[in-house]
Parts: structure tokens; C-alpha cells; sequence
């Protein structure tokens, strides 16, 4: 798989996992230094069942990890993600 990238801005940011031309991609809003709300993944059908959208949600999580962030997951596949991996609350706000 390739490297995920990420990009920040002022108030929103993404990751991007791109893989033989095909991108897929999580964004997010900040919704404050410690808060960001994970709005959308889009995993175009070239990239279905490859893992790419879970790729870009563990990236996120871990991202949240180490920046002490929470993250408030509006994205219904970060949700659904969420609801997975228990071990993911550390970060998830309900």
C-alpha cells in the first residue's frame, strides 16, 4: 500500500491513501486544539475491500493519540469503525 498523507489547515484537514491512481480519503473538521470531528471517507470502488478506508481511520486514531486530541466521529464509517475497535474510546467522544 502506499504512505498516507495528511493536510492541515486552519479549520479543516485529510488523509489521503492513493494507490494505482485511485485516492481515498478521511476528512475532518477542528472543531477546537483538542476536539476535530471526522466528517467523511470516501473509498472510490477501485479501492473497495483493499482496507484502504480503515487504513485512513487507524491513521487518524493514532494521529489523536499522540496530538491528545478527540476525535467526534459524524463519518458513519468512523463510527462504525468505532463501535469495532473498543479500544479506539481513549479518543472516541460519544
Amino acid at each position: 500500500m502506499s504512505e498516507i498523507t495528511r493536510e492541515v489547515g486552519e479549520t479543516k484537514g485529510r488523509y489521503t491513501l492513493t494507490i494505482d491512481g485511485a485516492e481515498a480519503e478521511l476528512t475532518y473538521s477542528i472543531l477546537s486544539p483538542r476536539t476535530i470531528i471526522a466528517d467523511h471517507t470516501y473509498v472510490p470502488d477501485a479501492l473497495r475491500g483493499t482496507g484502504a478506508g480503515v487504513k485512513l481511520a487507524e491513521r487518524l486514531v493514532a494521529d489523536a493519540r499522540e496530538e491528545g486530541v478527540k476525535i467526534v466521529p459524524l463519518c458513519p464509517f468512523v463510527k462504525a469503525q468505532a463501535a469495532k475497535h473498543p479500544d479506539w474510546s481513549d479518543v472516541i467522544q460519544k
